[in-house]
């Protein structure tokens, strides 16, 4: 861990500690007003040349379970269905869906069934099976909507990008919890939102939201700004490169 990142981290544990040590003393106003307290060790992730997935440390203060919820900026999302004709996979159909989170995980200090009732959970949005995913064509069938959004689930899941981890929140004393947020190597750009959720008595109590960036740097940084300015040069550049990559891959093997 980076210098910058301990002395955060160490910062973050002795506000939570005075706090957690404080609480005692606190009106009770003051003690509704601070229910729940939320910090994360860095706000911003950095994806720099040979980066291979990062995590980050959130610390809170509250008493009950919890739940942290992560959510990637929204796009619109494509699942095509392949079929097999003559031997070859070929798309068949497709769908599209709106205003997809492209990155989401959840994490508890306990399996949530445990705690929140299926309905609660429908109606918080909570898990990648209650996502409002919603698709572009409102006309579509039911039952091809159902299979179309569990097949982008599938791939989500599948890409290391929808997760869900039921127990990885832990209580260091009767308040104080923290979490590791886990980023893959292939998260997405953008601003990501941080909910944390306090439950008491099967009922959503308090809730916090924290904002954090996920942003190239450097050579990624520029190539990145470069393919989506200049989608089209950028897209000749790389065949061209691929094709001079071709070529001295064949020189050599000609002399070798």
């Amino acid at each position: 861990m980076m210098a910058g990142t301990t002395h955060t981290v160490h910062r973050i544990l002795a506000a939570l500690a005075v706090l957690a040590g404080l609480q005692p003393a606190l009106s009770p106003l003051a003690q509704a007003a601070e229910e729940l307290v939320v910090d994360l060790s860095e706000t911003v992730v950095a994806i720099t040349a040979g980066f291979a997935g990062s995590e980050l440390l959130l610390y809170g203060v509250g008493k009950g379970d919890v739940i942290v919820e992560v959510r990637g900026p929204v796009r619109d999302e494509v699942v095509h269905q392949k079929s097999r004709v003559l031997g070859v996979w070929v798309n068949e159909g497709k769908m599209t869906f709106e205003q997809v989170p492209s990155f989401y995980a959840i994490a508890s200090n306990r399996p949530i069934y445990d705690f929140l009732s299926p309905q609660v959970l429908a109606e918080a949005r909570f898990g990648p099976a209650n996502l409002d995913l919603t698709p572009r064509d409102k006309d579509a069938d039911p039952k091809e909507v159902a299979e179309y959004r569990e097949a982008l689930i599938r791939n989500k899941q599948r890409q290391g990008l929808y997760g869900t981890v039921q127990g990885d929140v832990t209580f260091k004393s009767s308040t104080l919890f923290r979490t590791k947020i886990r980023f893959p190597a292939n998260v997405p750009v953008g601003t990501f939102g941080v909910d944390v959720y306090l439950i008491r008595d099967g009922k959503i109590v308090h809730d916090k939201t924290t904002l954090l960036t996920v942003r190239k740097f450097g050579i990624e940084a520029s190539t990145y700004d470069f393919a989506h300015r200049h989608s089209l040069s950028y897209g000749v550049l790389a065949v061209l490169l691929a094709a001079v990559a071709g070529w001295l891959a064949n020189v050599i093997f000609r002399k070798a």
